[in-house]
């Protein structure tokens, strides 16, 4: 039975494009994010939007009519609003590991160097994290990166319509 499993496994990670390592490791981060999100990641979309000042790390209920999930979306990103806004990332090692892209850098800021707010929304919540060091602003970007990788299809790019309405304004005059 375990053969057949892993036989499936493999065939299932080729035809979505995915290396078994990849599909192994998002696999794991599936098991230990149940140790931290409360929320099911099936039934949930984590949207991460790079912006020139850092970014935004959305959640939403696939179907916004599960109140059972948007409340749990949004009890867990207030939770960690309030870590991370005291330097606290232990969250994200534990489920993606401590040599995540970005997270030692994040780990190492002072807390008053990122701004960190939770913002409920219709269907989940979002936080937004908001730095005026460039170095920072990457270290977030190569941290949503990892993210985006390591929750395969429970997570997608987002996409900054206000820097974007400001490139379109410049376009336009």
């Amino acid at each position: 039975m375990k053969k057949l499993f892993a036989i499936c496994a493999v065939l299932a990670s080729a035809a979505s494009g995915l290396t078994m390592a990849e599909a192994t490791r998002q696999d794991g981060v599936s098991e230990r994010g149940a140790d931290v999100m409360p929320f099911s990641l099936a039934a949930t979309t984590h949207v991460f939007t790079a912006t020139p000042t850092g970014g935004t790390q959305q959640i939403v209920a696939k179907n916004p009519k599960d109140g059972r999930q948007v409340r749990l979306v949004r009890r867990h990103l207030q939770g960690i609003a309030k870590q991370f806004s005291k330097g606290d990332f232990s969250g994200p090692a534990h489920i993606h590991g401590t040599e995540m892209p970005g997270l030692a850098e994040l780990e190492r800021a002072k807390p008053s160097e990122i701004k960190i707010s939770y913002t409920a929304m219709e269907s989940g919540g979002q936080v937004t994290f908001t730095t005026a060091n460039p170095a920072l602003v990457t270290a977030l970007h190569e941290w949503f990166d990892a993210q985006l990788s390591d929750h395969g299809s429970d997570a997608m790019t987002g996409h900054d319509h206000q820097n974007m309405r400001h490139h379109h304004e410049a376009a336009d005059q």
